[in-house]
């Protein structure tokens, strides 16, 4: 999981449509996208699903559902991100197969030492600085705290969390693989441009955690 995380947000996207941002942001060189739905009933988050399920397909991105592990069988998606308050995941393990894409949140530094014991392909590091988008969330981690996870674990790190292009090289070099962005993007004026310049930051500060 490295590169730029693209997390929907409907409201964010100032009345356009959320499959025009998607497309955008795969163009521009999106590594995954985050499918998050947290007001829509059933059956629109699975339509949604699907849709951009298949508008994903001709860039080989991922696509990751968030918290809903029906929605994410019912598509066949390739993950699920979890929250502490989610079914675990071990449970989401043996239901999803040992290939998908499982993610989960951490919090606090007790949610860091639970995670080195579970079966995660990466860790969201939420949130790094405050965000309008999550406010349900603790304390930001800042940049040090992300700094002391990546010390601490191997595991994959995905920042989350008022990141935009002018913090971006900060938390890379911080220790992030990957950088979840949800306004920088969705409420660009161009979004295409927006994921773009965000890819290319990334490209040219990443090096591969020792």
């Amino acid at each position: 999981m490295k590169g730029i995380y693209l997390v929907t947000d409907r409201k964010a996207c100032l009345g356009r449509p959320l499959e025009l941002i998607v497309e955008q942001a795969a163009r521009a060189g999106a590594a995954c996208v985050q499918l998050r739905e947290k007001q829509a009933s059933t059956r629109d988050f699975l339509d949604r699903a699907r849709k951009l399920k298949e508008l994903l397909a001709p860039f080989d991105i991922p696509l990751i559902i968030n918290d809903r592990l029906d929605i994410a069988l019912a598509v066949d998606a390739h993950g699920i991100h979890l929250g502490q308050s989610d079914m675990d995941p071990e449970t989401a393990r043996d239901l999803l197969g040992p290939r998908a894409i499982i993610g989960l949140s951490v919090e606090t530094w007790e949610d860091v030492e639970a995670a080195r014991n579970k079966d995660v392909n990466y860790l969201g590091v939420s949130p790094v600085f405050p965000t309008p988008t999550k406010t349900d969330t603790k304390t930001p981690w800042g940049l040090e705290g992300l700094q002391r996870i990546r010390r601490r674990l191997d595991l994959p790190l995905v920042a989350i969390g008022g990141l935009d292009s002018s913090n971006a090289e900060q938390v890379i070099r911080a220790g992030a693989d990957s950088l979840a962005v949800v306004s920088a993007v969705c409420s660009a004026e161009d979004p295409f441009a927006a994921a773009k310049k965000l890819v290319t930051i990334f490209q040219n500060n990443y090096r591969e955690n020792p």
